[in-house]
């Protein structure tokens, strides 16, 4: 379930980390370090996951403790219980896979109650939560809907939330919180179209796995050779190699890594990619830098090397 764009910018960020820091840590460090950012993404994908559960739960008590006051109010003693009895969260709770992973990490929000607090707050001031709970009777598929649109409006962007995860873990990024958030709402999806298994794996295959980690160390092996074609074709726009922004330089060569070493993946898609890649984390000229680079680079391997791939 992490896909290959992720996988992408994750490379792209311990490639621009190791070439700071190779004169102390070694190549089989960096892998390790890889291999733990992509299980953290995971790790974050069930932690959301069990947010549904546990601010279900806090509601669920909030409500309890008020029935419970010393001069509960009508609304106290009658309050509507549709968010509680919401039966995602329930098929949640059952489901044997996501319970066994959140106990065998110690995944819970519950320890933190005065931000899931917060967060439940964020959920009832919003229009998708007010909407859900005023139409009257609901079912799964409208349960689930609800949830959907929570992820989509009102958790994703969250600036707390994310600073509560950066805090947590510093795998943990926007970048990570988008992509496991969208992975979130695929796997509500599923629970609305009756799927009973839903949570999804890791990666969807062996060869996704193993991407990352080979994608990386090419780029580590090939990068001799790959700062050279790079500063060939820098050089021939008059450019100076030397006030190149590290990140465009890694950039340019994970995209060459995959390029030389991936001969299923087009080389279309992977230009498109990286140029993607350099609009989020580079200058706002370097998408069109690494897009002529890479044009050039790519037509001199044709050429030249006999690079042999569509």
């Amino acid at each position: 379930m992490i896909n290959r764009v992720l996988i992408r910018i994750k490379v792209v960020q311990m490639m621009y980390n190791y070439m700071l820091t190779r004169e102390v840590k070694s190549l089989a460090q960096a892998r390790e370090e890889l291999q733990q950012s992509f299980d953290k993404s995971y790790e974050l994908y069930n932690y959301l996951l069990k947010f549904i559960i546990d601010v279900t739960d806090l509601q669920d008590r909030y409500l309890d403790d008020a029935k419970h006051k010393f001069l509960p109010t009508h609304e106290d003693l009658n309050p509507n219980p549709k968010f509680i009895d919401n039966e995602l969260a329930q098929v949640l709770r059952e489901n044997e896979q996501l319970q066994h992973y959140v106990a065998e990490h110690k995944l819970t929000w519950r320890d933190n109650e005065l931000f899931l607090k917060l967060m439940l707050n964020k959920i009832q001031n919003s229009e998708a939560y007010n909407e859900y709970m005023e139409n009257g009777a609901s079912d799964l598929a409208s349960d689930c809907n609800v949830w959907r649109q929570l992820f989509r409006t009102v958790l994703i962007d969250d600036d707390d939330l994310l600073e509560e995860l950066e805090n947590q873990s510093v795998y943990w990024s926007s970048d990570d919180l988008d992509f496991m958030g969208q992975f979130v709402i695929k796997t509500i999806r599923k629970v609305a179209d009756g799927d009973w298994n839903p949570i999804m794996p890791q990666f969807k295959d062996e060869e996704d796995s193993e991407f990352g980690d080979r994608l990386f160390t090419a780029a580590v092996e090939q990068e001799e050779v790959n700062s050279a074609t790079i500063d060939k074709f820098i050089d021939a726009r008059h450019w100076d190699a030397d006030r190149i922004a590290l990140i465009d330089r890694v950039i340019l060569l994970v995209a060459l890594a995959e390029v030389r070493n991936f001969e299923k993946i087009p080389t279309t898609v992977t230009l498109n990619e990286y140029i993607e890649i350099a609009k989020s984390f580079s200058s706002p000229n370097s998408a069109a830098f690494i897009n002529g680079v890479l044009n050039s680079a790519i037509k001199h391997m044709k050429n030249c090397e006999g690079l042999m791939k569509p």
